[in-house]
This record gives C-alpha cells, structure tokens and sequence, in this order.
C-alpha cells in the first residue's frame, strides 16, 4: 500500500514527514535505511512520524528515526518541520502546538512570519542522565580520544550532546573526531558531537556530526546544547546567534530552570509517495 511523505528541511537538515495518526508506520530499519540514502532512495537526515497523541497533555507524539534506521529521542530542526507539517496540513489549529516525544513534552508556536519556535525542557547536566561516564557534574571534563585530550561539555537537550570548543569550525577536525566522540565509551548511548566557535558572548558558529547520521547542515538541539555549555562555561550570553552550514538560528535560555527557545525556519521541498 502507498505510504505519502512530504520532504521538509530546517536550514538544510533534511527530513521527511509522515502522518501515521490513522494507521501506524510499519518500516523496519533497513527499509528507513534504504530510503534514506542519497542515491538509492529519496535521501534524508531523518524520519518523522506524526502519531496520536499517548498523552491527554499533546496533540501529537512525534518520533525520530536517524538515516541508518534507529530510533532517537528528538531533533529540534525536525520539530520546526513536524510543527510546519501540522500546520499546513490543517492538522492542528492551535497556536502553541503540544507534541510528546520519547523524553517528554515540547511546545511548537508557528510565528507570523513562518518561522518557527521550539520550547524545549530545561537541559540536563547531570551525567548519569545524558548519559555520560564521570565522577561528578562539571562544566568541563577532560576525555581522551585517539591518545589526544580534550575538554568537553556534555548534556542532554532531549538527546545527547558533546560540546568541543574550537579557533575555527571551518579548520576542525570533523570528519576524524566526530566518529571518534560519537562511539566513545564515556557515552552509553552514543552521541552527537558539536565543534562551537565563540565569535563573541552573543553568536558562535557551529558544525554537528549527528548520532548515526554522519554530520549535518544543521542540528537544533545541537544548537541548543552548544549554546547552554556556552552559558555554563561563562563564554556566552542567554540570547545567541548560532551560525551552522545551512543557515541560522536563535536560541534563548532565560535561566537554568527555563525552558530553551530555539526559532528557525522549516520549509516544504516537495510531496510524494512510497510504493
């Protein structure tokens, strides 16, 4: 039976959405694997499903699968997308759209302007809820990575996270480290690995290599992670700019108990159906 997609993307973070609210998606990783792939299927970052909502909280459970199949907690840059989904879709009416994910509620407002802003849980430090291997809670921990020692900041924005302050994203070394941060052993459940460039209190600019994806063009909770490290080492303010390959976003972090605000654009490429 043909399963209807739509692809979306968040500054180059690219997606497709389906909407599973009347029957459930039934694709096994390989087949989201397959799909995924830029020469042999549609190609995307990721997958996301709209379900009916588990929770009398939501109007929506919204889950992620990576590009080699698994399933991952949340993606900010797809949030934005989900929330333009909706939208557009005449799913919702709502202004400030409730959808449950794996790790708890977010709150999606589409602006006037089309952009979008994703309300998201106050991040988590705590290691043993990132997850992350050390003694105890710091703002920076020493991790060694190929025989090279580094100073990371490591938390959870709905996922895991490693901040790795950098001179220049444009120098780092992306490609051989992010693997390496991705798979350590320190993290459990693997992670997402960030390269921030502090261009001043106010704007960094950023690269991700995403948790079984490879690196993007853009990651929100990435963003969102990088920038509350940032306010944690004392390097940034609560409002950033966060310059990333596909584009930039704006996230906001009143106080340690706030929720984070990150607004972005999401946008519609095409429609289309799976055989």
């Amino acid at each position: 039976m043909p399963i209807e997609f739509t692809k979306m993307h968040g500054i180059g973070n690219d997606f497709i959405v389906i909407n599973a609210l009347e029957k459930p998606l039934a694709l096994t990783n390989e087949e989201i694997s397959r799909l995924a792939h830029r020469r042999f299927g549609i190609g995307f970052d990721q997958l996301l499903v709209v379900e009916p909502p588990s929770s009398a909280e939501a109007e929506f459970n919204y889950r992620i699968y990576n590009a080699d199949g698994g399933e991952v907690e949340n993606c900010g840059n797809g949030a934005r997308c989900f929330a333009r989904y909706v939208t557009d879709k005449a799913l919702t009416t709502s202004d400030n759209i409730r959808v449950m994910t794996s790790t708890g509620l977010m709150t999606l407002k589409v602006k006037d302007d089309g952009l979008v802003t994703v309300s998201m849980e106050p991040p988590v430090f705590e290691p043993d809820q990132v997850p992350f291997v050390a003694d105890k809670k710091q703002t920076s921990y020493p991790i060694e990575v190929a025989g090279e020692q580094l100073n990371v900041g490591a938390v959870a924005v709905g996922n895991p996270h490693v901040v790795l302050q950098v001179v220049s994203t444009e120098n780092a070394d992306v490609e051989r480290l992010g693997p390496l941060l991705e798979s350590h052993q320190r993290f459990p459940n693997r992670v997402n690995a960030g390269f921030m460039q502090v261009d001043s209190r106010s704007e960094i600019h950023l690269r991700v290599y995403e948790r079984g994806v490879g690196e993007t063009l853009a990651c929100g909770t990435g963003a969102c992670a990088a920038v509350a490290v940032g306010i944690k080492q004392g390097v940034l303010d609560r409002d950033v700019t966060v310059h990333l390959k596909g584009g930039d976003l704006q996230v906001q972090w009143a106080d340690d108990t706030a929720p984070v605000l990150m607004t972005g654009p999401g946008e519609t490429v095409f429609e289309g159906r799976l055989e």
